[in-house]
């Protein structure tokens, strides 16, 4: 469910998930019982070597290239900002607000919050209806490419990011749909709104990530936010290599592990 603007074409790296609606859920999040039910259950307790595969998976390449695979981190080095357009959905620009806030309290060093203005944005929140989301992906992204986009994945929310040289991420675009449902539209908020902030690869051989089309979350689970805290670490840079990667992550494992089990509230191994 990411996408990079075909404006920038030569600089955009795309990948795409499929957000699949699940059967109807009453309302989930703390307030919806879908994903609270899910949230009991999910497991909170990984190795190392589990995360860390994760990690390599989702934070390296894409699962949809428009410019090619490469395989460095992708992140933002500044304070990200979201604004909201579209449709008109008061209780959606509110369970979006919620999720950015829930992002920010969980990844210690991002600084992410919404917009005051769309000017001030590097994160563009579309709402749109679903009957209007191949339109609007064709109006991002051109018709060929939205055209390429449904047949191979026929997806029901979409993001993609823009980056720079550097492999510093410049701004992101994310859309979503409002008329499926409370469970599916948390889920699709808390699947793009993280993969436009780096990690953008999805995988089918991790089956605790949200970014698996295999699984439905609603909610900011506890394996991924080792995954967006790993990244977010001041010692992981922008255009790392894995091998860069791999030498670094030894000391940021054990702050990682320590601030993902104070804010869950978990015992720390």
């Amino acid at each position: 469910m990411h996408i990079a603007s075909l404006r920038h074409v030569a600089a955009a790296l795309i990948g795409a998930a499929v957000c699949v609606a699940p059967a109807p859920l009453r309302p989930a999040f703390a307030e919806f019982a879908g994903a609270a039910a899910r949230q009991n259950a999910e497991r909170r307790v990984f190795t190392d070597h589990e995360i860390l595969d994760g990690f390599f998976k989702i934070a390296f390449g894409a699962e949809y290239h428009l410019a090619g695979r490469v395989d460095r981190i992708r992140k933002y080095d500044w304070p990200v900002r979201v604004s909201v357009e579209g449709v008109n959905r008061a209780d959606r620009k509110a369970q979006l607000a919620k999720v950015v806030a829930d992002i920010a309290r969980r990844v210690r060093h991002l600084d992410i919050a919404m917009a005051d203005s769309a000017d001030a944005a590097n994160v563009t929140v579309r709402l749109v209806r679903d009957r209007n989301l191949d339109r609007t992906i064709a109006g991002l992204y051109g018709a060929r490419r939205a055209r390429e986009i449904h047949t191979s994945l026929d997806p029901q929310c979409l993001s993609g990011f823009r980056k720079n040289e550097a492999f510093e991420i410049e701004h992101s675009d994310v859309i979503l749909t409002v008329d499926n449902g409370d469970f599916v539209f948390l889920d699709c908020a808390y699947e793009e709104l993280l993969q436009s902030l780096g990690p953008i690869n999805d995988t089918n051989s991790v089956p605790w990530t949200m970014f698996n089309d295999d699984v439905q979350m609603g909610f900011f689970d506890i394996y991924d936010q080792y995954i967006l805290n790993i990244l977010y670490d001041p010692r992981i840079k922008a255009g790392m290599t894995v091998q860069e990667t791999k030498a670094v992550l030894p000391q940021v494992m054990i702050d990682v592990r320590a601030w993902v089990a104070k804010v869950n509230n978990l015992p720390l191994e």
